[in-house]
């Protein structure tokens, strides 16, 4: 893999709350090539959401370490971390609950370069012409407001406002799963285009497996906080090697519903994270649960170039299929 633009070490976020606390990320750990697309799956709950609004120091970390292209941002100044923040920026899952809407598109898209002083009135409104051009929107969509315009062009505007200040870093936190599968494979090819075209690096935040596999380089797997597994996309999709991760490809629809398949079911619900199990907090719905696997967090468990799962029975479960794999 290329130089990482992000790394993160032992990360965790706590929230204190009159019930307890609540560990919505627990030491984790990987990192994030630059140019390349990250993915962050896992059920709701599992702190996906919390975790990519770390990175971006939207939630204050609770521990760990998070290096941006070499500097340690964890605990920048604000006055420093404000220039950081021109390198780094977020497209929202509800583009319309992020627009004010009682501001024109054009204003919107231009509120980050009135903020840094980027530009004069007439060079900022060239900019942002130029930038609804790029997200596949006309010029002539600046001087109106967000409700003319349908769900899968609010995310195109969403995505023209991240890119106003030319970041290196974009985090997309679940950016396609309200719209129709149709939209959906239209922004995804359009975040394909920016990557490629501005040297993007991307973290893109899904629960479905099957966008994530298409989109992404790297797949990161979460559960309650913690990391399950993570790896190339081809080998997550192919061959996954936590029984999590196995459970959430076995769940994705496929076009042959005879076609033959490893069937993972999922058991239960996803334990409350005020009080989560102890040792492997996914033993608790794992089929191949044993004892060892209450006792204590399992370590990173190589199983191939890039790919680490942190599960205790691995090896025993799937080591000669995952080995074969990279072979």
């Amino acid at each position: 893999m290329s130089h990482a633009l992000i790394q993160i070490r032992n990360l965790s976020k706590r929230f204190h709350t009159p019930s307890g606390t609540v560990h919505a990320v627990d030491d984790v750990s990987f990192d994030i090539p630059r140019g390349s697309i990250t993915g962050l799956v896992g059920e709701s709950g599992s702190g996906k959401t919390t975790l990519g609004r770390t990175l971006l120091r939207l939630v204050e970390p609770s521990g760990g370490q998070i290096r941006f292209d070499g500097t340690d941002i964890t605990s920048l100044p604000n006055a420093k971390m404000r220039d950081m923040r021109r390198r780094m920026q977020i497209i929202f899952q509800d583009p319309m609950s992020s627009l004010n809407p009682r501001l024109k598109v054009g204003d919107l898209i231009a509120e980050g370069l009135r903020a840094y002083g980027i530009g004069n009135r007439a060079e900022r409104r060239d900019r942002v012409a130029a930038l609804l051009d790029e997200v596949g929107l006309s010029a002539d969509h600046m001087d109106r407001y967000p409700h003319a315009f349908s769900g899968g062009q609010r995310q195109r505007i969403g995505i023209a406002r991240a890119l106003a200040l030319e970041p290196e870093f974009i985090v997309a936190d679940e950016s396609v799963s309200a719209l129709d599968v149709s939209i959906q494979a239209q922004v995804l090819n359009l975040l394909l285009d920016l990557r490629e075209k501005r040297n993007l690096t991307m973290l893109f935040i899904a629960h479905d497996l099957s966008v994530v596999n298409y989109l992404c380089d790297q797949v990161a797997v979460l559960y309650l906080g913690r990391l399950m597994e993570i790896g190339p996309a081809g080998a997550i999709h192919k061959t996954p090697a936590h029984p999590y991760t196995r459970a959430l490809n076995s769940a994705i629809p496929l076009p042959d519903p005879r076609a033959a398949r490893d069937r993972t079911p999922l058991q239960g619900d996803i334990p409350s994270q005020l009080n989560p199990p102890s040792g492997c907090v996914f033993r608790t719905r794992c089929p191949h649960a044993a004892p060892i696997c209450a006792a204590g967090s399992p370590g990173a468990h190589p199983v191939g170039p890039d790919h680490q799962s942190y599960c205790k029975r691995t090896e025993k479960l799937y080591g000669h299929d995952v080995a074969a794999a990279h072979t």
